[in-house]
């Protein structure tokens, strides 16, 4: 039996103190009823009650939290020495070499250790800058690449909700399209027959052009190689190689942000941007690979680390490589290959989305079903045919997975339609099935709201009864059979 972790204070007292003395801008999920969480383990975490949860949440805990050899190593290394980079130690080129030896080819070959997904885009900024010696950076619409002045600058997701001047784009930033074939801003259905990498490759081709007529150049493109935030797409084939032959020839280098979706979370590959059959010049990788614990790193051409040094500015981290963080790195890349976490990915992800897309037969909320591996997005609708966003049910859905079903997920994208399915790698199927069950409830469940609804309206106001109540009375026959 599961017991539940120590608290220091009462949940209610927990919820006082954290309005009381923490920013009120520090998000929750669950905000009206947040979920105190004290202890996890593998894909569960439990609150102070010792309720168990799925989480389909976290890919932050890629191994499963509190893998008993991450925490070991962690641990071990502790209680020798943690300090900074600049001491010589074994432990940080154990680790570069654990991540170079995972990269496609030869020429991503000099790594640079952070603390955090932040860190690393911003030192890939300062690095493309420095071997272009331009400024002009090339972004995708709805990314989100950290939180940082520099990184917000590049991240339509936050600055396009902000009115604040200091989280305003820049002149210098250039916002392309995101790739979403399903409801981007160019659609499947309005271009048939028609090569969507090359459609959407275009508007990168117009922003060169445009910076150019402008008497500058690129610096850069960066793009998650599979966008998260953007509600989980996946981009159409051919995509990011026509982009970065654009980019490259107008003399720009290629950024590909993995902090999300990297380390074999896509199951075919061991990086998102091998499903493109691109390498990119600059790699960020941070979250998973520390399985909670904060560390990060950059990875570059020797071309580009030659011409950040020739700056003449020493690059100097803290905690970036020290050995605590790059012996629990190390132990996590161990892990996936050990217990081949990547090939769970991949069976467990096609097994997930063929049977969500089998639930597209009952329920015509369901407009999209995509993903590789452990990264999915289902994507709710309206109508079809509109593909009219169905905001409303996918914030029911979240909640009702949590409250009733116990099962932890999200929802995001542009209009926050998109039901978000990002677990630990050590998801398996009979996950997918509860997450399968849960699911299906809930959409039976709004299906029969729906049709109450209805019915409500075509009946004389004297005999309206509410859907709540029919629903209500519907639970209470179910329970007393």
């Amino acid at each position: 039996m599961c017991e539940s972790g120590a608290e220091i204070y009462p949940k209610d007292q927990t919820i006082e103190l954290r309005n009381k003395i923490i920013g009120k801008s520090c998000s929750l999920f669950y905000k009206s009823e947040p979920l105190k969480i004290v202890r996890g383990e593998g894909q569960y975490m439990f609150d102070e009650k010792g309720t168990k949860y799925l989480d389909c949440i976290n890919n932050v805990a890629t191994v499963g939290h509190c893998h008993p050899k991450v925490v070991q190593a962690g641990s071990k290394q502790m209680g020798i020495i943690s300090t900074n980079s600049r001491f010589l130690h074994d432990e940080m080129l154990v680790c570069a070499q654990n991540l170079l030896k995972h990269l496609p080819g030869d020429s991503l070959s000099v790594c640079y250790f952070v603390n955090s997904g932040s860190e690393a885009n911003d030192l890939a900024l300062r690095l493309a800058r420095a071997h272009t010696k331009q400024r002009d950076i090339i972004t995708l619409d709805h990314a989100y690449h950290g939180h940082l002045l520099s990184t917000m600058e590049i991240s339509p997701y936050k600055f396009n909700q902000s009115s604040n001047i200091d989280v305003k784009k820049p002149d210098y930033i250039h916002v392309a399209s995101c790739p979403d074939v399903y409801r981007g801003k160019y659609r499947d259905v309005d271009y048939r027959g028609c090569d969507m990498a090359e459609v959407y490759a275009n508007d990168v081709k117009d922003i060169v052009e445009k910076v150019k007529k402008e008497g500058r150049g690129i610096a850069g493109y960066i793009a998650e190689s599979l966008q998260s935030c953007g509600g989980q797409i996946i981009y159409p084939k051919g995509y990011l190689q026509k982009v970065y032959d654009i980019v490259r020839k107008a003399g720009g280098v290629c950024i590909s942000d993995e902090v999300q979706v990297g380390f074999g979370r896509a199951g075919t590959h061991y990086w998102s941007f091998e499903t493109q059959d691109v390498v990119p010049d600059i790699l960020t990788v941070a979250k998973p690979m520390g399985n909670g614990h904060p560390v990060g790193a950059v990875i570059v051409t020797r071309e580009i680390a030659e011409s950040f040094a020739q700056t003449g500015v020493m690059y100097f981290n803290t905690y970036g490589g020290n050995p605590v963080s790059c012996a629990i790195a190390n132990a996590v890349m161990n892990v996936i290959e050990d217990e081949k976490l990547q090939e769970n990915c991949l069976l467990v992800g096609d097994y997930l989305k063929l049977k969500t897309g089998e639930l597209m037969v009952d329920f015509d909320l369901i407009g999209d079903v995509r993903g590789l591996g452990l990264f999915v997005g289902i994507e709710l609708v309206k109508d079809r045919k509109l593909r009219t966003p169905a905001t409303e049910e996918a914030t029911f859905v979240v909640d009702r997975m949590k409250n009733v079903h116990k099962i932890l997920v999200s929802s995001d994208g542009p209009d926050e339609n998109v039901i978000k399915l990002k677990p630990p790698m050590v998801f398996n199927k009979d996950n997918a099935d509860q997450f399968l069950e849960g699911f299906r409830e809930c959409l039976t469940k709004l299906k029969e709201m729906e049709s109450v609804k209805s019915i409500t309206t075509q009946i004389p106001c004297n005999l309206t009864i509410s859907a709540s109540k029919i629903i209500e009375n519907r639970e209470l026959t179910v329970k007393s059979i």
